[in-house]
């Protein structure tokens, strides 16, 4: 069916058909948890009573607007929090973390990173790198801790432990970024969590929950977890909703992050939602199938490129905590054709050759395959990656498992078109 429409080898297409075969069992379990997701979040929708009066915005000020403060209780019953600010205006998830940190902590506090070195976009938020003055945390006398992790891969518990004992946030990273660390999975945190509260049971343990949502039937609230974030272009979004992110957890933790949003005294009170209520209830409905997808079309992606006979990570018979997957590529040639074959198995903008730049926030150049509906939305099938050792592919997403699939085999034939691939010895 394929070589219908898409000019492919057919040992690539023989290779997959038998990939997809041998995924059986996983897709089976994930269509599972995406049921029991999906309950989940139709009974939150169900008990806060979601009406057609939710969907429509509001405009100046924002007050009394009962589908941005409806959407907030969803998210919050759905995630298993007290409380949630979910709001369009957050631009992307590192503007709602940062909004988190900058909620809680303050001066003389100090932030344990208890995942190792956080993602790129937030060093110079805490001030990891940029010049002093700039605002950081460090700017305003926030310490900084780090538990790194044992061999780059599992977090040191009994340092965690060690650390905690005077932090006032334990900061923990659910998805890998970019390096090849496992992602974390809800017991895995369960266990940072209690770890860090032993220790201190003052501490506010919070989560960077991005790529993580809906790929398990638990979220890391039910864990021990005090705050999660995350972005609406990622999994909560479920493909629908343009822009925002969310803020949820414990009712203390969410009104001083609402403050510092917005200002102190106002919170969560104001904001309006203009035209945004219908996309983001919409695209929260939908995204427990949407995040499946996303999730098949990794396994899928692993399984395939496996074959191919490269290293994935995870490997494609892993349980999966996020639906990322890293495909080492093992140099730049490899790296950037396998990026152009994502791109031109894209819906828009296909015809469109990725390159590398200097991306805000990074600190090496970046090339990034993502034809998308919503700019920048990785829950839609994307690829990207720094262009450093080790040369991995961080993919992820796919809002359908069968244009995800078809992206991820166009992207070897384009590697087979540039002579990267040689079918006789690994197909």
């Amino acid at each position: 069916m394929l070589d219908e429409f898409f000019d492919v080898d057919a040992s690539l297409i023989a290779a997959a058909e038998l990939s997809e075969k041998e995924c059986a069992e996983q897709f089976a379990l994930i269509d599972e948890i995406a049921e029991y997701n999906g309950q989940k979040t139709l009974a939150a929708f169900i008990k806060n009573r979601v009406s057609e009066g939710c969907l429509k915005g509001t405009t100046g000020y924002g007050y009394g607007d009962i589908g941005r403060d409806t959407l907030d209780r969803v998210f919050a019953d759905t995630f298993g929090g007290e409380d949630a600010i979910v709001r369009h205006t957050f631009v992307n998830g590192t503007h709602a973390l940062s909004t988190a940190l900058f909620g809680v902590l303050r001066p003389g506090d100090t932030l344990l990173a208890a995942t190792g070195r956080p993602y790129d976009t937030l060093e110079e938020i805490i001030g990891l790198r940029g010049e002093p003055g700039n605002g950081s945390l460090r700017d305003f006398k926030v310490e900084y801790a780090q538990a790194d992790l044992i061999e780059e891969r599992y977090p040191d518990i009994p340092l965690i432990s060690q650390l905690a004992a005077k932090a006032k946030v334990v900061y923990i990273q659910r998805s890998r970024g970019y390096s090849l660390r496992p992602s974390l999975s809800v017991e895995t945190i369960g266990k940072i969590a209690a770890a860090a509260k032993a220790a201190n049971p003052d501490v506010i343990v919070m989560v960077d929950n991005c790529y993580g949502e809906f790929v398990e039937k638990k979220e890391p609230l039910s864990a021990g977890a005090d705050l999660i974030i995350g972005s609406l272009i990622k999994n909560p979004g479920g493909g629908i909703t343009s822009t925002g992110g969310y803020i949820c957890g414990r009712a203390d933790l969410v009104q001083m992050c609402a403050d510092r949003l917005t200002c102190v005294g106002m919170g969560k009170e104001v904001g309006c939602s203009l035209e945004r209520n219908r996309e983001m209830f919409m695209g929260f409905f939908l995204a427990p199938q949407t995040v499946a997808a996303a999730v098949k079309t990794s396994v899928f992606a692993c399984r395939f490129f496996e074959k191919l006979g490269f290293e994935t990570l995870p490997a494609s018979g892993e349980t999966r905590t996020d639906i990322i997957a890293s495909i080492l590529l093992e140099n730049e040639e490899n790296l950037t054709a396998f990026c152009r074959g994502i791109q031109k198995g894209s819906p828009v903008d296909s015809y469109v050759v990725p390159e590398a730049w200097d991306m805000p926030g990074y600190d090496s150049k970046v090339i990034m395959a993502a034809g998308a509906f919503t700019m920048g939305a990785s829950i839609e099938l994307s690829a990207d990656a720094p262009i450093r050792e080790p040369f991995a592919a961080w993919l992820q997403g796919g809002i359908t498992y069968p244009t995800g699939k078809t992206g991820v085999i166009l992207a070897a034939q384009q590697m087979l078109s540039e002579g990267l691939i040689n079918l006789e010895r690994n197909v």
